[in-house]
């Protein structure tokens, strides 16, 4: 059947076809499912994980002026501190400090607003063991999930830090590397990300792995270099 004798001949000038053939082509183009884009997001510290040490890391970073951006594979920053492990061994309290001392401190700050006890009131709350918070101490050493991770995010809030979630690293060709140096990594999205410094700060290690870095497998082995 022609197309005249579907009544709509007289639309489908030569004009006409041309017009929607750029349609088409543009909203094929435009189509972030169909054109993948090789654009580089690029900064000075890129680090891929956002656990403790990744936040850390991108704290200290932009406090000495770096950009960074802080690329977390999940939905959620803080790696077991955020988890769900808000109650640790800690033996000698003197021996925290820098971000890690500040954390505590803003944990306790966070704890001095009765409007973060929702469950039950602070006078209620028991602590034992090396986790106790002597009265009138700074800091505090026990937490919640979400005053961890509320935490985190107010520190990070002050800084220039750019955050990144549900990115994961291409394992089989993530990492371009130019004379023994990584230049780039790109994730399964295709994202890419450039950077002068590469931290990797996964539990897994997947950045140093892809980018051929050698590693040992088990527990550290410690050396009497005093007897044999």
């Amino acid at each position: 059947m022609s197309i005249n004798k579907l009544g709509v001949g007289k639309f489908l000038t030569t004009k006409t076809i041309f017009k929607l053939c750029l349609m088409f082509l543009f909203c094929f183009s435009s189509n972030g499912q169909s054109y993948k884009t090789t654009e580089a997001a690029k900064y000075d510290v890129v680090i891929y994980g956002g656990t403790s040490a990744g936040v850390a890391a991108a704290l200290q970073s932009s406090r000495l002026g770096k950009s960074v951006v802080l690329i977390e594979p999940t939905n959620r920053i803080g790696g077991l501190t955020t988890g769900g492990l808000g109650q640790t061994d800690i033996g000698n309290k003197q021996a925290i400090g820098g971000i890690s001392r500040e954390f505590y401190e803003n944990i306790k700050k966070y704890y001095d607003d009765p409007d973060n006890w929702k469950w039950e009131k602070s006078s209620d709350y028991m602590d034992s063991g090396q986790t106790r918070t002597k009265e009138g101490e700074a800091s505090m050493w026990t937490f919640e999930p979400s005053a961890a991770l509320s935490v985190y995010k107010a520190m990070m809030d002050k800084e220039n830090i750019k955050v990144v979630y549900s990115e994961r690293l291409n394992r089989s060709s993530g990492v371009k590397k130019v004379n023994g140096r990584i230049e780039s990594i790109t994730m399964e999205s295709d994202k890419i990300f450039i950077g002068k410094v590469y931290l990797d700060a996964t539990y897994e290690g997947d950045l140093m792995a892809t980018a051929g870095i050698s590693y040992a497998i088990g527990r550290e082995v410690t050396m009497n270099m005093g007897k044999p």
